[in-house]
């Protein structure tokens, strides 16, 4: 990886498999076929749609449960600065 460059990080690392997971499920919605592996073949307009659908999905599902009286938990995250 170039200098200057970093991963992206889950805020919660036990949520790993499941937002992996969430991917897939997007992808597929979406018409995407095999959403796995090496995907530096696919366009970043095609990435970004599904980064779009999953943030779109997480609010709604966010906004359906204040509508239905519950306050989601929300976790307590600083502001982290990543190691290199």
């Amino acid at each position: 990886m170039a200098t200057g460059q970093r991963t992206n990080r889950k805020l919660i690392p036990q949520a790993s498999q499941a937002m992996d997971q969430f991917k897939y499920e997007t992808a597929a919605e979406l018409g995407i076929q095999n959403y796995q592996g090496y995907l530096g073949d696919i366009p970043s307009r095609v990435n970004g749609a599904v980064g779009g659908n999953m943030v779109k999905k997480m609010i709604a599902a966010y906004e359906q449960s204040l509508a239905q009286g519950n306050k989601p938990a929300t976790p307590n995250v600083t502001n982290q600065q990543p190691t290199p």
